[in-house]
């Protein structure tokens, strides 16, 4: 397998999906259902990217993030965030914690794959 992605989701189908156009590419994919099922698979697994979804019950994909950069261990593995809905004022928060892309919900597999291999290139 190639690079290590967790896919953060409270959708269980979003999760689906997104495995499966990643594991096409030969992307080894991890799952987490919330921002603190993210945050427990962090200190356990080292990961290439974050894929985080924005909306989510109890500890939204912003707060998830404030906390992984909080976190030295983990404070520089780059995220991209996956939302159903652009919101601008969560766009430049999510910016000023360093999230690198905005990927919209339903996914579109070829920009998908593009957006998250240019993050991975850029990460070597």
């Amino acid at each position: 397998m190639g690079k290590r992605i967790l896919v953060v989701d409270d959708d269980v189908m979003n999760l689906k999906i997104a495995e499966f156009i990643l594991e096409k590419k030969q992307y080894e994919v991890l799952k987490a259902e919330s921002g603190m099922e993210c945050l427990n698979c962090l200190k356990t697994e080292k990961v290439d990217l974050i894929l985080l979804d924005m909306e989510m019950p109890v500890l939204n994909g912003l707060k998830t993030l404030e906390r992984i950069r909080e976190d030295r261990e983990i404070s520089d593995v780059p995220v991209i965030f996956l939302s159903a809905a652009s919101d601008p004022v969560h766009e430049v928060e999510a910016g000023r914690l360093g999230a690198l892309d905005f990927i919209n919900k339903p996914f579109k597999p070829m920009d998908f794959l593009e957006r998250v291999g240019k993050v991975l290139e850029n990460k070597r």
